[in-house]
């Protein structure tokens, strides 16, 4: 139990491990007390702030996690670059190898790369966890070899945002946000390879430098599967929602003004709507099911719901959805499409209505303005007025709840 106050974390050199829990039900703790949040900085460059490298049966929680530098790791402008005199930390919580872990109520951000640096996981449960202003991603897979997951990996009432920027200290401003174009990376969460059983529900992911959820490289065993559930993703500079392989995205608001960081920061032009801007992408791998159901959709990206890739073994089924299309970025002569994309998947439709799309597939509603509090990309507010045709549209849902908006 750590008690209220500030903590250094480093002085260069490997930390220690986590010393795993003797069961699941018996994990080792490590917490903040109750009424307090205690602050971990991590300085003197040191690669991860709590390290859980083999760590298992593992439970943290009620803490904060930064460092104490504006800096962002290995940015192109020297202004903006760490130097090793100054007091940062590359990672703020690092793990492999791990098993049964439990965090939640964390605070982790203004590290210098990676809020969390994570793969080869199984059985990980992620509750009240902020990742924002990190300089290179919120979330990173990527831990070399052996960072496949697997088991249930699941993240409720988490926010992801401002990754691929850096953070002022003092006013916990973003700022020096780049991504890929020159150098950087900029997801929301990202992994490499891997199976696992994902449900992301109750989050908020926005103004991400690249994508904001890219799960893109699920494997696509008929054991793997992503669900998302009650999703707001606004304003990455990617796709606001990547998946692959069996998948149920429902419930959602997601908002693809992938153009937002136009002008600002260290951004470049190819930075933005990079991958086509679709607002929401299906990858398809053979024998998958990807359902689409009961979300509102809007953005500037090519397709509203793209998909690729599988063969006629896959079904995409988009049901009871509210797209609302916009000018495409890049080619704002023309508008952006509801659906597509080169995929052999059987793709059904019905139920939806549409507004400002190129395409009106199945039996979609296209010639009803849906009329909704905001519809422009900058200020999109999902609640339906008055009237509006989207109202009592779809059926009830089974978990009971409403969208987040």
């Amino acid at each position: 139990m750590i008690g209220a106050g500030t903590y250094e974390i480093g002085d260069g050199g490997p930390m220690q491990s986590i010393p795993s829990g003797p069961s699941r039900a018996n994990p080792t703790r490590l917490l903040g007390k109750p009424g307090a949040t205690p602050k971990l900085v991590g300085i003197a460059g040191t690669h991860r702030v709590l390290n859980l490298d083999g760590s298992s049966n593992v439970e943290i929680g009620n803490l904060e996690v930064t460092d104490n530098s504006d800096c962002v790791y290995k940015h192109p402008d020297p202004a903006a670059a760490c130097a090793g005199s100054m007091p940062w930390a590359r990672v703020g919580l690092y793990a492999r190898a791990s098993s049964n872990v439990w965090l939640h109520d964390l605070d982790i951000h203004g590290l210098a790369a990676r809020g969390i640096n994570a793969g080869g996981l199984r059985d990980w449960t992620v509750e009240r966890v902020k990742l924002n202003r990190n300089g290179t991603a919120g979330w990173d897979g990527n831990i070399g070899d052996g960072g496949s997951n697997s088991g249930r990996i699941v993240l409720r009432e988490v926010e992801i945002a401002w990754n691929g920027c850096g953070e002022r200290v003092a006013t916990g401003a973003p700022w020096a946000c780049w991504a890929q174009q020159t150098g950087g990376y900029g997801d929301g969460l990202g992994t490499t390879d891997t199976g696992g059983q994902w449900l992301i529900q109750d989050a908020f992911v926005h103004h991400n430098t690249s994508d904001g959820l890219d799960l893109r490289y699920m494997d696509g065993a008929d054991a793997t599967r992503v669900t998302l559930r009650r999703i707001h993703a606004v304003a990455n500079a990617g796709n606001q929602v990547k998946v692959k392989g069996n998948s149920l995205i429902e419930n959602s608001v997601l908002v693809g003004n992938c153009s937002y960081f136009k002008h600002k920061f260290f951004m470049t032009d190819r930075d933005l709507c990079r991958a086509d801007g679709s607002t929401l992408q299906l990858v398809m791998t053979g024998h998958d099911t990807a359902i689409v159901r009961h979300n509102t959709i809007s953005g500037e990206g090519a397709v509203q719901i793209g998909h690729s890739e599988g063969n006629p073994t896959d079904r995409i089924q988009v049901r009871n959805n509210l797209v609302i299309g916009s000018p495409y970025y890049l080619r704002p002569d023309n508008l952006t499409a509801f659906s597509g994309g080169r995929t052999w998947a059987i793709t059904s439709y019905a139920g939806n209505i549409a507004w400002h799309v190129r395409d009106c597939p199945g039996d979609t509603v296209c010639d009803q303005n849906p009329h909704l509090a905001n519809m422009t990309l900058a200020a999109f507010d999902a609640q339906p007025l008055a009237g509006s045709p989207a109202s009592g549209k779809a059926g009830a849902v089974p978990c009971g709840k409403a969208p987040i908006r």
